[in-house]
């Protein structure tokens, strides 16, 4: 959480970056949603995670980090490949839209279609 009491918002094109300071973050990665990337996140314990979906992959390996931090309570969500370059956290943030999201994130209001950047400002909104 930063000064206003909003969670920080941490950019990261790799999400193998990701250190103590992203625990209860909102972290918007430029990595794919699968399982290696995903226990990246559950080592740190964001508040958020955001992925690229990577095209979905081999029986949807692309996402399976979405399941994998829901199990452990954390909110996940990606955005589709077709919308934000793969490895870039910026173009995650600026163009992703969302293609899926666990419980935890719709409960934080993440939405099938719905602009990344759109979820991030409510939820800073939202918390400040």
């Amino acid at each position: 959480m930063n000064e206003t009491g909003s969670p920080t918002l941490f950019l990261s094109d790799s999400i193998a970056e990701l250190g103590a300071d992203g625990a209860d973050c909102i972290v918007v990665s430029g990595s794919h949603g699968g399982i290696s990337a995903g226990r990246f996140a559950l080592a740190v314990q964001p508040l958020l995670t955001v992925f690229n979906d990577a095209g979905g992959g081999k029986d949807q390996a692309g996402i399976a980090a979405l399941a994998l931090l829901q199990t452990h309570g954390l909110a996940a969500c990606t955005v589709s490949h077709d919308s934000a370059r793969i490895g870039d956290a910026r173009s995650t943030l600026d163009d992703g839209i969302i293609s899926h999201a666990n419980a935890l994130a719709q409960r934080l209001g993440a939405r099938t279609a719905m602009r990344c950047n759109q979820l991030i400002e409510q939820l800073t909104r939202r918390t400040a």
